[in-house]
């Protein structure tokens, strides 16, 4: 065959292999193109629905005033938590229609008849809520302290009211106890011993009166070292021994009032929350802080609203107040400064979160919108704005 032939025909054949595999290449992407665009309108229709369920044009939200992370300045409410929720917000291109709610306990009932899409306040993440509720990523950890009133600012002592609480203490009882078996146990040997003589301690040998003369002896003897001297001489050796004891022990007593005296006027009657049982203790209605106080044999008084709470102990209506730290080292710090303080430690410690109905659709936008803001740093601005920058 002539080579230019053969030149030529292999040059059609490849020519008609390109053609065919451009062909190919052209009809994949059609192909393609035509499923990409049954995709994007299938995930149009599928994800609308959603986005309107989900991010509503006005959300519903519940407050509860509670400083610093929720307050009322005029007719606009402010704080830690409004300023985050206006941030979640601002990034769902919704709007808000704010509620207060009197306590928590109707906000939550509120929550229970569907009346509201969300509660933003200092809502402490419980196992109990969590059963019924929802809740969103942390926005805060804080745990419940003590608050009392700021003695070292108070006026003039009350020697009366000190003397009161020391004769009624549960040292000076324990020391009555002891003081009584000292008294008791010699005066029985002693009126054994000279019940008898006509020249002792007991002029009358009868156990009744003999044993009250012999009592008498007894305290006289252990308090002021006694003027009467039994004549049996084991009696006498029993008169010395007593001396001596009531020597120690009014020393004793005597160091441990004043010990306690001290100690009660430096740091206070209330230093923590192992001090709570028996005190009067305010705090929020409906709250665990109310759960605990209880648990704890602690008499509770409960109020709708830390404004009241916070008078109350201004006003020595409860011994002290028990709430979220938080809170409490915010009004220590401003209205209450000088006032009141908190002592013993952060307890209990717990989230504090924004609380949803169950299985609510605004729960994954509003956590993705509240890891944006950490990721941005608004988080920081926001919590350093309210709380300072941490040590």
């Amino acid at each position: 065959m002539n080579p230019r032939t053969r030149s030529a025909g292999s040059e059609h054949t490849s020519r008609l292999r390109q053609s065919t595999v451009t062909h190919h290449a052209r009809s994949l992407r059609r192909v393609f193109a035509s499923t990409a665009a049954a995709l994007t309108s299938l995930a149009a229709i599928l994800v609308s629905p959603a986005l309107a369920q989900t991010a509503p044009a006005t959300l519903r939200v519940e407050t509860l005033v509670v400083p610093p992370f929720v307050m009322e300045r005029g007719d606009t409410l402010t704080g830690f938590s409004v300023d985050l929720w206006e941030g979640v917000a601002a990034r769902l291109n919704v709007k808000t229609s704010y509620e207060k709610a009197p306590d928590i306990s109707v906000g939550i009932e509120a929550m229970r008849s569907g009346k509201i899409d969300i509660a933003v306040s200092a809502i402490l993440v419980t196992v109990e809520r969590d059963k019924e509720f929802d809740f969103s990523y942390a926005i805060l950890e804080a745990g419940q302290q003590v608050m009392v009133r700021d003695t070292g600012e108070s006026g003039f002592p009350n020697p009366l009211l000190d003397l009161y609480n020391l004769l009624f203490s549960k040292t000076s009882l324990v020391w009555l106890g002891i003081a009584t078996l000292f008294m008791l146990i010699p005066a029985h040997v002693v009126w054994l011993l000279e019940r008898r003589r006509t020249d002792g301690v007991i002029s009358d040998p009868r156990y009744f009166p003999g044993i009250f003369q012999a009592i008498y002896w007894s305290a006289t003897t252990l308090l002021t070292q006694g003027q009467q001297t039994p004549q049996q001489p084991l009696a006498r050796a029993i008169g010395f021994v007593l001396m001596f004891a009531g020597i120690v022990f009014v020393a004793l007593y005597t160091a441990q009032l004043t010990t306690n005296l001290t100690v009660q006027h430096i740091r206070g009657a209330i230093n923590g929350p192992e001090d709570l049982p028996g005190k009067q203790v305010g705090t929020l209605a409906g709250s665990i802080s109310a759960e605990y106080l209880r648990e704890h044999n602690a008499r509770v008084r409960e109020f709708a609203q830390v404004g009241d709470m916070f008078q109350a102990l201004l006003d020595k209506k409860v011994d002290a107040v028990l709430l979220g730290a938080p809170v409490l080292r915010y009004y220590a710090a401003h209205e209450g400064a000088g006032l009141v303080r908190t002592v013993g430690p952060e307890f209990q410690k717990r989230d504090i979160g924004f609380l949803f109905p169950a299985d609510s659709p605004l729960r994954k936008p509003v956590n993705s919108a509240l890891v944006a803001m950490h990721e941005d740093g608004t988080y920081d601005r926001i919590y350093q704005k309210w709380f300072g920058k941490e040590q």
